[in-house]
């Protein structure tokens, strides 16, 4: 049940220090972390937007209805996620009701690294559209030439995010945060990253700025019986595994016979995979357990509580019901875990290293604050009023009773 750990003391003193001097310096110090970090040391930080056209316009048509397909599937789930505002009537006079308000200002970091993750612009930026958040940036970093990928730019364009900057790393996350000459500041960071994004984003949650949820390595479990396709499986572990030396991987089964089948497919799969470097040391980190029997496989895979969880399993939906903790769940052979990566339409922004047992994925929600209201009339404040008195004086604040009393006095119900 164990992860990798991945906090680092000196790690974290190391980021906190760059954090610094980003709140000391601004664009300056964004300057010099870049052209440490990055490589590239740009002009301006700030896309313009014949960046944009020039993007689209270098992207493969192919390419292009692929993420607008996503686009369309990830919408249409997440704006069934809006609630309407249900005034309830708690006495006679006493009105409540809990309204969703649009975080205003939020900010989006997207990891350039070894793999541009523009499907993940899809993930934050639709909800944070769909919600109706005034002001989205974007800060992603750049290759040596200071260029974005032009798929993050054409799904940025997509979502209505047109304020995107070169931007990667710890100096992302500090410019988001307390804001630069260039970068304003925003009220709720999103977006994975290395250990030191985490880092970052951890510490400047400390500092009153929103971040979206722990994260950790990305994972994923799977459970599987006798009627599992062996080479299946070894294709989701793999599209996991090849995220990143760091990923984890978890495969339980009551099938002996098919741990024995999924080692030969895995080795067989990976000799031809571009990422075997990752995925084979990421491997090498797993767990394979053998259950005596699915109910028990099941429990170890709601204590193990991954980020995604896989149901390679003859009665799936069954099974399904069982889940407690999981970020979100692939339900039978034919639902592997880059379906909901890309374009099923739920969300890839989940909770890792555990904090499925409390934590939910990215969602409307996640854009929102939902702030409750009260009305009450005269003649519902008589009624409440002798239950609040009593208990305020109770807790020993009479100012509390006094406040409720006064507007009793004289007032005709």
């Amino acid at each position: 049940m164990q992860r990798k750990i991945v906090s680092d003391p000196q790690n974290r003193e190391a980021v906190a220090a760059l954090l610094a001097e980003v709140r000391r310096d601004g664009d300056a110090a964004l300057r010099r972390l870049s052209a440490r970090f990055d490589g590239f040391t740009p002009d301006t930080f700030e896309l313009k937007p014949e960046d944009f056209t020039a993007a689209e316009q270098a992207l493969p048509e192919a390419l292009k209805a692929a993420i607008e397909q996503a686009y369309a599937n990830i919408y249409r789930f997440h704006e069934r996620q809006i609630e309407s505002v249900e005034i309830v009537e708690t006495m006679p006079g006493i009105r409540c009701y809990r309204k969703s308000v649009a975080i205003g200002k939020v900010g989006l970091y997207i990891p350039g690294g070894t793999a541009p993750l523009f499907s993940t612009v899809l993930m934050l930026g639709i909800p944070a559209q769909i919600a109706g958040c005034k002001e989205v940036i974007l800060c992603s970093p750049p290759d040596k030439n200071g260029a974005l990928h032009s798929a993050i730019l054409y799904a940025a364009q997509l979502c209505g995010i047109r304020r995107v900057f070169r931007l990667g790393g710890v100096q992302a996350i500090g410019a988001m945060a307390y804001g630069t000459e260039s970068v304003p500041a925003v009220w709720k960071i999103f977006g994975p990253g290395n250990p030191w994004v985490t880092s970052a984003k951890q510490l400047v949650s400390l500092e009153g700025v929103a971040v979206d949820l722990p994260a950790g390595p990305s994972e994923v479990a799977i459970l599987a019986d006798e009627s599992a396709n062996p080479d299946f499986i070894a294709a989701d572990l793999l599209s996991q595994a090849e995220h990143g030396a760091d990923s984890q991987v978890l495969f339980v089964t009551n099938a002996p016979t098919l741990l024995d089948a999924v080692k030969e497919a895995l080795a067989r799969q990976l000799a031809d995979l571009p990422r075997r470097e990752f995925a084979a040391e990421a491997l090498e980190n797993s767990q394979f357990l053998l259950a005596p029997d699915l109910e028990t496989g099941m429990n170890w895979c709601n204590d193990y509580a991954a980020e995604h969880l896989i149901l390679h399993l003859r009665d799936a939906e069954y099974w399904a019901e069982k889940v407690e903790n999981a970020g979100s769940v692939f339900i039978g052979a034919y639902s592997p875990e880059s379906a909901g990566d890309y374009a099923s339409g739920t969300n890839h922004t989940l909770p890792t290293a555990g904090y499925a047992r409390a934590y939910s994925g990215v969602s409307v929600d996640s854009f929102v604050k939902k702030i409750t209201f009260q009305q009450l009339s005269p003649a519902g404040l008589a009624a409440l009023a002798p239950t609040i008195s009593t208990m305020a004086r109770a807790e020993g604040l009479e100012a509390h009773a006094r406040a409720v009393e006064l507007r009793q006095s004289g007032l005709e119900v």
